[in-house]
């Protein structure tokens, strides 16, 4: 009996060992490997191309000595403070109205859409709608009697613009998470408390929200690791312009690396953007546990 439980035991942890496999060898090759990499070459002045020379820690110096790097950093904060907070929002909003509808495999469908469609297809729509003459988004102003807007060369709107073209993306996918958080709140809660006297807000607030909390935990960090390393909608509707208002850490990784072949600088820049998705997350974690209910 003993040795039919040890060879049970044991092959389960072979077995455990052989469905793990796959995801440990992309977690190395795709995660580990590739930081390691950065973090030597981050201490090489390298262009690709001839021996790589060491320059110790030169590039960390010359990077904070430089303006572009405040100036994508504010970018990127600025980016992610109205994006994060308005994606969770309205997310959350349109699952709560979709939890009530009819046909909830069908609108879930229509709003994931937009995430299986290429950034450049996203990025030609959006030019159209922000187009200065014949855009859709000027000629609804008109209409309205609003003034019209030049949205992706005035420097004042257009961080809000690309914010806008994110939240649209990026909309879908959260509200199916939302979705399937909402549908598995226990309905004997809702109704308990109703029948104690609990109106709507009052077991929205206390009964749905700590009960979906790990799902707002799981969208909120994948939004702010997300919106630092924001690159398609700046690069390819501004290039970073107007006045290097869109110039975001990923574009400055990007210019640093492949228009200026520095790839020890980029190297660099790419561990600081590491190091500060690392510190939000790990604040994330520890904050959560006065808010995150596991208790379903």
């Amino acid at each position: 009996m003993r040795k039919r439980k040890s060879k049970l035991n044991s092959d389960r942890a072979i077995a455990g060992v052989f469905f793990s496999l796959p995801q440990a060898i992309s977690l190395f090759f795709l995660g580990i490997l590739p930081i390691c990499t950065a973090f030597i070459l981050s201490m090489f002045d390298w262009n690709g191309f001839r021996a790589p020379i060491f320059v110790g820690l030169d590039n960390f110096k010359y990077i904070f000595g430089h303006d572009d790097l405040g100036i994508a950093f504010k970018n990127t904060v600025y980016y992610t403070l109205i994006y994060v907070p308005f994606n969770i929002v309205l997310s959350l909003l349109l699952a709560i109205l979709l939890n009530k509808a009819k046909g909830k495999l069908f609108y879930r469908a229509v709003f994931f859409l937009p995430q299986v469609v290429t950034s450049v297809a996203i990025a030609v729509i959006w030019c159209w709608i922000f187009q200065p003459q014949y855009g859709i988004l000027n000629v609804i102003c008109q209409f309205l009697g609003l003034t019209t807007h030049e949205w992706l060369r005035d420097p004042n709107t257009v961080m809000p613009a690309i914010i806008a073209m994110s939240v649209w993306w990026g909309l879908g996918y959260n509200t199916v998470l939302f979705l399937a958080s909402l549908q598995n709140v226990p309905k004997t809660y809702l109704e308990a408390a109703e029948i104690d006297g609990c109106n709507k807000w009052q077991q929205f607030f206390h009964i749905t929200l700590p009960m979906i909390s790990p799902t707002t935990l799981l969208v909120t960090i994948t939004s702010l690791i997300n919106s630092f390393q924001v690159f398609d909608q700046c690069y390819l509707l501004t290039n970073g312009g107007p006045a290097k208002r869109t110039y975001t850490m990923a574009i400055y990784i990007y210019d640093t690396a492949f228009k200026q072949f520095k790839l020890g600088r980029a190297s660099a820049i790419s561990l600081i953007m590491f190091v500060v998705i690392v510190v939000i997350s790990v604040i994330q974690f520890i904050v959560s546990e006065k808010w995150v209910n596991y208790d379903a």
